[in-house]
């Protein structure tokens, strides 16, 4: 296992237990996010790094009961607070890094991912893997339940130029990996990217 997933995974397995206490408002940006996917009854979509699967009730609602919904994550204990929260009966969850998904090509509709790319190790292959596994066409929603000025506040820090999710930084990342971005919004209550795979 490479040094950044490591670090992922002792950096989200310490916070598992009380990950969800911890941001327990997060539920209806959520549920606005996945609604702006345009996900239809039927749709598979993936919720890549899902987490304590948050995104899994609202993913599950907009795609129905003939919808497919795949939560992967790196952490297992992520996926056990996923479990004892229940929201293992909206989606199949899966042991995964995102960087080498166990998904066929073309076979999903979308992708959503919270707070995901700034925890990716090679942001442009792991979006180009997301990319191989969604049809041409589909969506992706890079997803935060808070802006990037708000994110870095309570994070005690400063806006870099350099920031991933800066629209400057973030659209020619997308665009290199397969992705046409289609709107950005980046605002106290949330950020939201949604991008469409190119054929």
């Amino acid at each position: 296992m490479s040094d950044d997933h490591t670090h992922v995974q002792e950096f989200f397995g310490a916070r598992a237990a009380d990950w969800d206490t911890r941001f327990p408002d997060d539920g209806p940006a959520y549920a606005a996010a996945v609604t702006e996917l345009g996900l239809r009854a039927g749709d598979r979509v993936l919720d890549a790094g899902c987490g304590t699967g948050r995104a899994l009730t609202p993913l599950r609602a907009a795609v129905g009961p003939s919808g497919a919904v795949l939560g992967a994550d790196l952490t297992p204990a992520m996926l056990q607070a996923a479990v004892r929260a229940g929201r293992d009966r909206d989606g199949q969850l899966l042991l995964a890094d995102v960087a080498a998904l166990p998904v066929r090509s073309g076979a999903l509709d979308a992708v959503f991912g919270a707070g995901l790319i700034s925890h990716l190790p090679d942001p442009a292959v792991n979006l180009r893997e997301l990319a191989r596994v969604v049809r041409p066409g589909g969506v992706l929603a890079l997803f935060h339940p808070i802006g990037r000025a708000a994110l870095a506040a309570r994070q005690g820090r400063q806006i870099t130029p350099d920031d991933l999710r800066a629209e400057p930084n973030l659209r020619p990342l997308l665009a290199g990996s397969g992705w046409r971005m289609t709107s950005y919004t980046d605002e106290d209550a949330r950020f939201l990217a949604l991008a469409v795979r190119e054929d």
